[in-house]
């Protein structure tokens, strides 16, 4: 009798591990299903939650929703930051005020922000572009 299969096979290279946060659960489903082909993704409904998770798995990527109801996003990432250098940061948000963005662009360092309705090609585009510049950056900090 044989062992029953898994679903990571040996010659199937580990998925790498994303963190996505939003409030929103169906927009979260949505999210982790377009993200679930590709990565080993984790999910919270807050940033408390997101900061549990952070201190318990190293993440490559954290996707995070900018307005949530009990700490925003923008916080969040900013925190994700100083603590975890070398994760890399994208911010969703459905707002598009200019100032707002720069300056999320400066505090958090992010990777990338993304407009809602976010289309699903680019929320996977950035999300692969980030893990390998995840990737480059340890690469350069141990050398």
């Amino acid at each position: 009798m044989s062992a029953p299969a898994t679903s990571t096979s040996p010659a199937e290279p580990a998925r790498e591990p994303i963190l996505v946060v939003d409030d929103e659960t169906p927009m979260l489903e949505v999210f982790a299903q377009a993200l679930g082909e590709h990565f080993d993704v984790t999910t919270a409904k807050s940033a408390r939650e997101a900061e549990f998770a952070l201190r318990k798995k190293n993440f490559k990527v954290i996707v995070c929703d900018h307005l949530m109801p009990g700490g925003n996003g923008m916080s969040l990432l900013v925190r994700a930051r100083e603590e975890y250098p070398h994760m890399q940061r994208v911010l969703v948000t459905g707002y598009m005020k200019p100032e707002m963005l720069l300056r999320s662009v400066n505090e958090a360092a992010l990777f990338r922000y993304l407009l809602k309705p976010v289309p699903m090609d680019e929320l996977l585009g950035a999300v692969q572009e980030a893990a390998k510049l995840h990737d480059q950056a340890v690469a350069a900090a141990t050398v």
